[in-house]
């Protein structure tokens, strides 16, 4: 049974047209509460800022589409390997059934799985690029989130070019059970293969990176960037207190802790972003 599979495009069928949500009242939607200083702005405003509090600096949680239009070059993005589907080998059930829960997510977020992936240029560097989804449940792993990544780091290896993948996840997709840890070996062999060519792959870590994916390619990067105030680690410090029985320090797991402790390379804001990672390319790429 394959683990995923090429979906074509769906087409409308007739019938009687789907209930639509109701309309917003006047005035809702239009601002938004920082998680960090808890100031109200004015969602145009935030999202003109790319969703980076312009009182504290809080990075709120930025869709992936818009990360490409903030970093890359534009008009230079093509997204591949699109039409990958993830499928349901176990048949899994817990409050839903998961082939539900796909196709929920898929209609709320326009997202097939969690991840996308393609090519384009930063500062005029060609480069193999791709980003986690976390707004597709939580940004988890399954087969084709791993394919994908793979795909990325391949993509990068047979044309010559440095690789780049954000990461912003809660780990492997229970959903999918071992098949899911899988991806955790491919992705790392993939980058294996990758170092023959002696071009940078550059990992990128946004809040949160925690998991599987911690444990495997976002770790792995020759350089490797966080961006501020970003939860990154394998499990969370909640579980570590409960399973050590003790308190860990202030700003546990946080980039600026992983900086201090020598686990990160650098913590680049996300406005610096684009202009950081060409420095890297034009130095290493």
């Amino acid at each position: 049974m394959a683990w995923f599979s090429k979906e074509k495009k769906l087409k409308s069928k007739g019938g009687a047209a789907e209930p639509q949500p109701a309309p917003a009242k006047k005035g809702e939607g239009l601002w938004n509460k920082c998680d960090g200083c808890a100031e109200v702005i004015y969602k145009a405003d935030l999202e003109k800022n790319w969703n980076v509090c312009p009182h504290c600096g809080h990075h709120e949680l930025l869709p992936v589409r818009r990360r490409f239009d903030l970093l890359l070059d534009p008009g230079t993005f093509q997204e591949l390997d699109a039409d990958l589907t993830p499928q349901d080998p176990l048949g899994f059930t817990d409050a839903k059934k998961y082939k539900d829960r796909l196709k929920s997510t898929l209609k709320t977020t326009g997202l097939r799985d969690a991840f996308i992936s393609g090519v384009g240029s930063i500062g005029g560097h060609p480069v193999s690029i791709g980003s986690f989804a976390f707004e597709f449940m939580g940004g988890s792993m399954g087969s084709v989130v791993g394919e994908k990544v793979a795909r990325v780091i391949d993509r990068a290896y047979e044309r010559r070019i440095p690789c780049i993948v954000f990461s912003s996840t809660g780990g492997a997709r229970m959903q999918e059970g071992i098949f899911s840890l899988m991806q955790m070996a491919k992705t790392s062999a993939a980058l294996n293969r990758f170092r023959a060519v002696h071009k940078p792959y550059i990992s990128v870590m946004l809040h949160p990176t925690t998991g599987g994916v911690a444990a495997s390619f976002a770790w792995l990067g020759d350089v490797v960037i966080a961006e501020p105030k970003a939860l990154i680690g394998f499990a969370g410090p909640r579980v570590i207190e409960q399973t050590i029985r003790e308190k860990l320090p202030p700003g546990f797991q946080r980039s600026e802790f992983l900086l201090e402790h020598g686990m990160i390379d650098a913590i680049v804001p996300r406005l610096e972003l684009r202009e950081r990672l060409a420095q890297i390319l034009s130095l290493l790429g």
